[in-house]
């Protein structure tokens, strides 16, 4: 063999070699743990179970949900409002705290019944209309005890070559007087200069 042709198919194993050690396979992290991304311009699934674990523990804490006539309480999932610049789903924040509170015994979320009329799950909004319609259903649809909702806010801040992100999530429980029994906030903050690896 022409020993000038083994020198480009010795360089090509090469670069293979160190493509392939260079790369790696996809793999499942904890959530929680330690190798989870990390980024400053986007909110990470650690920012949103760190600001829904916080709200869960002080929202019961609180005892507000233990003070209705009927409990459990029933609650209903008002307006979020992303005034990030990021697209984003404030279910990852709202379904957390619902799913502990559910857990709890000590709240249950109205589907049925959300901001200007619309409904999570229409179908069982439908269903319920016709039970009332044939008169199937002895008591009369029971309002919601409370209404939560919340605000999550940016900030940037540059320092040199270091960037700093600051994530702010707001939240209120109001209850049927209109009266904010309870509010918690978390804020985030991150600081780097590239994607990262773990807190």
């Amino acid at each position: 063999m022409n020993p000038h042709r083994l020198l480009p198919l010795a360089a090509l194993a090469g670069a293979a070699l160190t493509f392939s050690a260079c790369t790696r396979p996809a793999q499942y992290v904890d959530p929680k743990g330690g190798r989870v991304m990390v980024t400053l311009d986007q909110i990470n699934i650690q920012d949103w179970s760190m600001a829904a674990e916080d709200a869960i523990k002080e929202l019961l804490a609180a005892g507000v949900l233990e003070k209705v006539p009927s409990p459990p309480a029933v609650m209903v999932v008002s307006r979020v409002i992303n005034s990030t610049s990021q697209q984003v789903d404030t279910d990852l924040l709202t379904k957390k705290i619902r799913v502990a509170l559910n857990k709890s015994g000590k709240a249950l979320t109205m589907t049925t019944r959300g901001p200007g009329g619309s409904a999570e799950d229409e179908l069982a909004k439908e269903i319920a209309q016709e039970w009332r319609d044939l008169g199937l259903e002895p008591t009369p649809q029971r309002p919601p005890d409370f209404s939560l909702s919340g605000k999550i806010i940016e900030t940037y801040t540059r320092a040199g070559n270091y960037r700093q992100a600051a994530y702010t999530f707001q939240l209120s429980l109001t209850d049927r007087r209109g009266l904010a029994v309870w509010e918690g906030e978390k804020e985030v903050v991150k600081q780097g200069r590239r994607p990262s690896v773990g807190f």
